[in-house]
C-alpha cells in the first residue's frame, strides 16, 4: 500500500466521520423542532379543557345546591304548592345538570384533539428515530471500504488513532440512544393510542347520557303539567288524589303480597351464588347512599303491609344514571303508573344476570333498554326518578332467585281491574342484595 493511497482512505475515513458527526447533530434536533411544532396547539386546546373543568366544577355546586333545596322541599309538607316547587327546583337541577354533560363532551372532544396531535408527534419522531438509524447503518458501512486494521496502520501518530477509535466510539453510543429514544417513543405512541380509545369510549357514554337526561327534563316538565291539569292549582284537589292514591297503593300492595304468598317455592342453594363468595355485584350508581336496608327497618312496618322491606333504596337525585349490577338479559320492563299511580314501581326493570340472580329496578325516570337486551355490568340503563310510590327519588332494588322470578301481566282488583305488569315472585325467592354487593364503605342514611 503506497503512500498516496493511505492518504486518499485517511482523508475518506475522516471525511465520512466529519459527515456522520454533523448528520447526528442534525438529527438529535429534530425532534426538538417537531415537538415546538405542535406544543402551542396542545397548550390551547389544554387551556380550554382546563376553562370547561372549571365551569364543570360551578355547575357540580349548582346541581348540588338545586338537589338539597328539592330534597328539603320533599320532606316538607306534602301540599300542591311544594310539589310545584319541587319538580321547579329539580327542573332547575336538570338543566344544570345538562348543561355539566355538554361541557363534559366538549371536554372530551378536546382531549381526543389533544391526544391526537400527541400521536402525531410520536409518529413523526418515531420516524425520524428510524431514519436516523437507517443513515447511521448505511453510515458505518464506511468500514467495509478498508479494515480497522489498515485505518489504523494509516495514522500518523498515536494520537490519531485514538481520535478515530473515540469518534467510532460515539458514533456507536450515538446509535444506542436513538435504538433507545425509539423505543421509548413507541411505548408512548402505544399509550396515548390507548387513551384515545378509551376517551372515544367516554364520549360514546355521555353522548348516550345527554340522550338519557333531556329525555328525563321532558318527564319532569310533563308531571309537573299533569299535576296542575288534574288539580285545577286546587290543594283540596290535590290531598284527596293523594289520600286516594295511598287506599290504591295499601291494597295493591296487600293484593300482590298475598298472591306472593301463596306461590309454592323452595329455595335451591345449588341455583344462587354463595353468600361467602366473592362479590357478585358492583353498584348502581358511581356515588352510594343506601337510605333503606332489606327485611324488617325502621320505616317498613309503616310503610309496607307485609312489615318487611322487599330489597334496598339507594338516595340518587332524579336523573341519575342507573347501571346494571352484573351482566345478563333485560327480562322486563313496565310502568305501574300506567295502571295505579303512585301505588308500585312505577317505571321499572327487570334483569336476569348470568350469576344465577335477578333483580329489579324501581322508581325509574326514564327506562333506556328494551326486553331480551343483553346488557354488561356497570353499563347504563335507566335513570333514577321519583316514579310510583315513592317518599323521595330514590333506587329501590330487590333481588331474587332468577329461576322464579318473572315480569307478568295481570288485573289489578285494587285498581278497579286493570291491567298491571310487574315482576312477581314467591315471598321466599327475595334475597338480601347486601350480601351480594361489595364490603365496601356504602353510607347508609
Amino acid at each position: 500500500m503506497n503512500i498516496q493511497n493511505i492518504r486518499i482512505k485517511e482523508n475518506k475515513y475522516s471525511f465520512i466521520i466529519s459527515v456522520l458527526t454533523v448528520l447526528i447533530l442534525i438529527f438529535q434536533m429534530s425532534p426538538i423542532a417537531i415537538h415546538k411544532a405542535y406544543s402551542a396547539t396542545v397548550e390551547e386546546l389544554q387551556a380550554k379543557i382546563d376553562e370547561k373543568n372549571k365551569n364543570i366544577e360551578n355547575l357540580n355546586k349548582e346541581i348540588q345546591l338545586y338537589a338539597d333545596l328539592t330534597d328539603k322541599t320533599s320532606k316538607e309538607a306534602k301540599t300542591l304548592q311544594n310539589k310545584i316547587k319541587s319538580l321547579t327546583q329539580n327542573g332547575k337541577m336538570l338543566d344544570s345538570d345538562i348543561k355539566k354533560t355538554k361541557s363534559q363532551i366538549d371536554v372530551a372532544n378536546l382531549a381526543i384533539k389533544k391526544i391526537g396531535i400527541n400521536i402525531q408527534t410520536s409518529e413523526n419522531k418515531t420516524d425520524h428515530y428510524k431514519n436516523v438509524i437507517e443513515t447511521e447503518l448505511k453510515n458505518i458501512q464506511f468500514k467495509e471500504d478498508s479494515s480497522l486494521i489498515e485505518n489504523m496502520l494509516s495514522k500518523r501518530n498515536l494520537s490519531d488513532v485514538l481520535v478515530e477509535i473515540d469518534s467510532i466510539r460515539k458514533v456507536n453510543e450515538q446509535l444506542g440512544k436513538e435504538i433507545d429514544s425509539l423505543k421509548s417513543e413507541k411505548e408512548i405512541l402505544l399509550e396515548n393510542k390507548t387513551k384515545k380509545e378509551e376517551t372515544k369510549k367516554q364520549l360514546t357514554t355521555l353522548q348516550s347520557e345527554l340522550s338519557g337526561k333531556k329525555k328525563v327534563v321532558e318527564e319532569n316538565k310533563q308531571e309537573q303539567s299533569q299535576i296542575l291539569k288534574e288539580t285545577k292549582n286546587q290543594e283540596k284537589t290535590y290531598q284527596q288524589i293523594l289520600a286516594q292514591r295511598k287506599k290504591e297503593k295499601e291494597a295493591l300492595d296487600k293484593e300482590l303480597f298475598d298472591y306472593e304468598a301463596a306461590l309454592k317455592y323452595t329455595l335451591n342453594p345449588s341455583l344462587i351464588p354463595s353468600k361467602n363468595s366473592a362479590a357478585m355485584f358492583v353498584w348502581p350508581f358511581d356515588k352510594v347512599v343506601i337510605t333503606q336496608l332489606f327485611g324488617k327497618t325502621s320505616a317498613s312496618k309503616r310503610l309496607y303491609v307485609s312489615g318487611t322491606h322487599n330489597g334496598i333504596d339507594f338516595g340518587a337525585k332524579i336523573g341519575t344514571p342507573v347501571k346494571a349490577v352484573a351482566s345478563g338479559v333485560v327480562a322486563g320492563f313496565g310502568d305501574t303508573d300506567l295502571t295505579c299511580k303512585g301505588a308500585s314501581f312505577g317505571r321499572w326493570i327487570l334483569i336476569k344476570f348470568d350469576n344465577g340472580l335477578a333483580a329489579t329496578y324501581g322508581h325509574l325516570s326514564v327506562i333506556s333498554v328494551v326486553d331480551n337486551q343483553r346488557v354488561e355490568s356497570g353499563e347504563i340503563i335507566g335513570y333514577s326518578g321519583n316514579t310510583g310510590y315513592s317518599t323521595g327519588p330514590h333506587l329501590h332494588m330487590s333481588v331474587y332467585d332468577a329461576s322464579v322470578v318473572s315480569a307478568q301481566t295481570r288485573p289489578s282488583v285494587s285498581c278497579g281491574g286493570k291491567i298491571y305488569r310487574m315482576p312477581i315472585a314467591p315471598v321466599g325467592a327475595y334475597l338480601d342484595p347486601r350480601v351480594y354487593f361489595p364490603k365496601s364503605t356504602a353510607s347508609n342514611n
